[in-house]
């Protein structure tokens, strides 16, 4: 296959979030890809997960997998996308001298949808929504809007006009200082489901998910009848792009404790459950969303806990993911704070949904992890009893049990006193 070869060599190893000519020719690649007519399924899946082959090649292989399924639909279908603005008064205008980190996401993910959808029944509707910015994303997102000719197919929301309520999903939100991500999802899922969307999609505001991708999701969906589909970078056939390296070594630990915490999750090979790119079924999710348990960074567990406590099942499917670090919310807001955030919500909604967990883990984790300097403590220490331990046997407690994990967490406390007198 000589023009596979072709494509394959001449493709590019690296992709510039900030720069329109890189999305330019991953939609030409994958474009090609799409008009080869004798490409094998299984041959094109071995070499999404080949770190060996240029980065840009294996992107534009899930791309093409979404963009030929799409084109196959007969049926109407109306989707919903929906993302959460804080702190993206830099992501959402385009890169410059002055704005390095600039991606232009609004007209960027409209282009994505437009190119995905292209030929195919499926529609689709944004929703943006400001989660209390302290840098107004909402009218920023509007002011960018405001002269584009698919204005209308975005829809612009603010946490702030839905909140404070005595009624509905929001009853127990008592101020945007209150949420952080999940009330604003929750805001535009609620107008996605108003507005007849079938099934809802939720992604980052970044560009890190390329949207050209949603044919991925719909293919289970629709094919299987699975009111759950859920993106999985941890898959052999994704790509993922991410800096690993901003975590130190005690990050083991905390996916240790979090696998414990949630088991009734992670036991059934969730292992990427914080993936900005899941689909649900917008009747399915209207239920799930009447009654949560978190308005947080959490809320992703949050939702599948709730659709395992209605026996639901669920697809994992691999997609792609390039990592946008520079302007990344978790790097803003520290962390470690986003991990207690992650934790501590996980224990209440694994309570809250009735969910086997280990409830001595989700003890240590109330009373030792009071702040995210708790976090911080372990951060760049390691267990001896996780230092050879595989990534499938964490959240074991026969590898290290919740009391041992006590210990520890107090050991590593006594060592900042001591150091802090010396």
């Amino acid at each position: 296959m000589i023009k596979l070869d072709y494509l394959k060599d001449t493709a590019r190893n690296k992709f510039d979030l900030t720069d329109a000519e890189y999305q330019k020719s991953l939609y030409k690649l994958s474009d090609e890809l799409l008009n080869i007519n004798d490409l094998g399924k299984a041959e094109l899946m071995g070499m999404a997960g080949d770190s060996g082959i240029p980065l840009e090649f294996r992107m534009a292989i899930h791309l093409m997998r979404s963009k030929q399924y799409l084109n196959s639909l007969d049926k109407k279908l109306k989707i919903g996308v929906v993302f959460a603005m804080w702190g993206e008064q830099h992501r959402l205008y385009p890169s410059s001298t002055t704005n390095p980190n600039g991606e232009d996401t609004i007209r960027t993910k409209i282009e994505q949808l437009n190119w995905a959808v292209e030929n195919s029944e499926v529609d689709w509707h944004l929703y943006a929504v400001d989660d209390g910015c302290p840098y107004e994303s909402g009218k920023i997102a509007e002011e960018i809007l405001s002269t584009h000719q698919d204005k209308d197919k975005v829809s612009v929301l603010y946490l702030a006009d839905a909140i404070p309520t005595q009624t509905g999903s929001l009853r127990n939100l008592n101020s945007v200082d209150d949420s952080k991500k999940g009330g604003a999802i929750i805001t535009g899922c609620q107008q996605a489901i108003e507005d007849g969307m079938d099934a809802i999609i939720y992604t980052d505001a970044d560009n890190s998910v390329h949207l050209g991708q949603i044919g991925i999701l719909l293919k289970p969906y629709l094919e299987e009848k699975l009111n759950v589909v859920l993106g999985n970078r941890k898959d052999p056939s994704a790509v993922l792009v991410k800096q690993e390296n901003r975590w130190g070594i005690g990050i083991k630990l905390l996916r240790h404790m979090q696998r414990m915490v949630g088991v009734s999750i992670f036991s059934r090979g969730i292992l990427d459950s914080q993936a900005a790119f899941k689909l649900y079924d917008s009747k399915l999710l209207d239920k799930i969303i009447k009654d949560p348990a978190v308005f947080d960074f959490s809320f992703d567990s949050d939702w599948i806990a709730a659709s395992i406590m209605r026996n639901e099942d669920f697809a994992k499917v691999p997609f792609s993911f390039v990592d946008s670090f520079a302007e990344s919310a978790s790097i803003v807001q520290g962390p470690m704070s986003t991990w207690e955030t992650l934790l501590l919500g996980l224990v209440r909604s694994v309570r809250q949904r009735g969910l086997s967990h280990n409830k001595k883990m989700a003890q240590v984790l109330e009373e030792e992890i009071r702040s995210p300097a708790d976090l911080d403590l372990l951060i760049n220490s390691l267990p001896p009893q996780l230092f050879n331990i595989e990534d499938k046997d964490l959240g074991d407690p026969d590898v290290m049990s919740p009391e041992e994990v006590k210990e520890w967490i107090i050991e590593m406390r006594s060592e900042r006193v001591i150091g802090v007198k010396e």
